[in-house]
């Protein structure tokens, strides 16, 4: 079967370019100033446009709420052959969406794919990820037809959905900026495209538009998944919460919640302070029953204080049996406390994993840096890590489902991140809900529990 991955873009990055396949050359003709009166047929009519062409060339036009207005500006698109209308690709989308077994798959990337700043960085790392992705699928006899615009922060997304092909993707991943998700949210919703949003948006377009996956989950998210866990695994043992003096902590949605759960169930729980002698920190503790221990900030000195006050008393209490259960922030301490994360039996929530000794792993840092002649970011999670399982997770599901494909079950393949996506309300995308704890287990393995 036929690869459609465009390598010249390929071999660009790989040669050191940054900037792929950035906007280049003009697909509107002109900005026109909306006057008192004028309306969108007659604009188009006046500049030998259909009205399809005119709504087109601005997406937000397609919302029904959409109201043309004295004073804004909007493109007039050059006139397009009569078989690249809104329409016509419409059609031609709903008839190939059932054929994705027996074609490429047409991947959509609209990211800062750029060298001016971190934003820009590390969305080549994760496009790059995509690349990757897309060349081992290919052995799978998964074909991909790529095309990747910088929409940087500035761009207007309306004229990278003019630039051709826009509008004949199967799937887009993008935009990084919440300014542009209203017009690219109307686009995908008119021409049936998928849409995965892959990091952090403001606002809740997901909720109204079926097209819409979003990949990112909220702290409030993660907090609520924790909550649960920590509930679902350490309800019988004994709390002993940990005030560490963090006057800047942010995890007090997590404390208190837990609390509040343990009094309506009428759990005894037991508070102490980083700053008490060893004899009234141990005071806290329970030699009959198992202990589970929380933190109230995230931060490593506290971390470290409170382990060394750990090891104090598992010493001088040899029966004492011990559970840490942490936060998110703690996995970008493992290289430095692992014996102790193990040692303490210690479990961190989450929505990804960066496994540095997986085989898996390994091997696919090492095609990155033969691919790209550099290593991945030292970052958490890996950008191109992240690319790489959206892309295997995505175009796979597509591939054998077609259209109709909804992300609700888990991806075994994973390297870094799982996803599963659950439909919001009747009408809306789909939102990812995948969670798990990482469990530093004292047989020094490490091993993930998925909710």
């Amino acid at each position: 079967m036929r690869h459609f991955l465009r390598y010249t873009l390929m071999l660009f990055l790989l040669a050191g370019g940054i900037e792929a396949s950035a906007q280049q050359g003009k697909t509107w003709k002109e900005m026109h100033k909306v006057k008192k009166k004028e309306t969108i047929y007659g604009i188009a009519k006046d500049y030998g446009l259909t009205e399809e062409e005119l709504r087109k060339a601005n997406p937000e036009m397609l919302d029904p709420n959409y109201k043309l207005r004295k004073g804004d500006y909007i493109f007039i698109p050059f006139p397009a052959p009569k078989s690249t209308t809104a329409t016509q690709a419409t059609t031609q989308n709903t008839t190939a969406a059932s054929d994705l077994k027996n074609r490429a798959i047409r991947v959509g990337i609209m990211l800062p794919l750029h060298d001016v700043d971190g934003d820009g960085r590390r969305m080549v790392e994760y496009y790059r990820g995509v690349l990757m992705a897309c060349n081992d699928l290919k052995r799978e006899g998964i074909s991909t037809d790529i095309r990747a615009w910088n929409v940087n922060i500035d761009a207007d997304i309306r004229q990278t959905l003019l630039q051709n092909g826009a509008d004949q993707c199967d799937i887009i991943f993008g935009p990084l900026y919440t300014k542009q998700m209203d017009v690219i949210s109307t686009f995908v919703k008119t021409y049936g495209i998928k849409l995965v949003i892959p990091f952090s948006i403001n606002g809740n377009h997901v909720a109204d538009n079926e097209n819409i996956f979003q990949v990112y989950q909220s702290p409030e998210e993660l907090n609520e998944a924790a909550v649960f866990a920590f509930m679902d695994r350490f309800s019988q043992h004994n709390l002993v919460l940990i005030d560490c003096n963090d006057k800047n902590s942010n995890k007090g949605m997590f404390t208190s919640a837990i609390r509040k759960k343990l009094e309506e169930k009428k759990i005894n729980y037991h508070v102490t302070n980083l700053t008490n002698s060893d004899e009234t920190f141990a005071r806290a503790f329970s030699l009959d029953k198992p202990n589970v221990v929380v933190l109230n900030t995230g931060r490593s000195p506290e971390l470290n204080t409170a382990l060394s006050k750990l090891d104090v008393l598992t010493n001088n209490n040899k029966g004492i049996t011990l559970s840490l259960f942490g936060y998110n922030d703690w996995l970008l301490y493992e290289k430095y406390d692992l014996d102790k994360f193990y040692k303490y039996d210690t479990f961190v929530p989450t929505h990804y994993y960066y496994n540095s000794v997986s085989s898996r792993t390994q091997e696919l840092e090492t095609a990155y840096r033969k691919w790209f002649g550099t290593n991945m970011m030292n970052a958490l999670p890996r950008f191109a890590l992240t690319g790489y399982d959206q892309a295997t997770f995505f175009l796979r599901g597509m591939h054998t489902v077609g259209k109709g494909f909804t992300g609700s079950t888990p991806n075994k393949y994973a390297v870094q991140t799982q996803y599963r996506f659950e439909r919001v309300g009747k009408k809306g995308g789909m939102k990812n809900r995948q969670f798990m704890l990482v469990h530093y287990n004292r047989n020094r393995s490490i091993s993930s529990i998925v909710y």
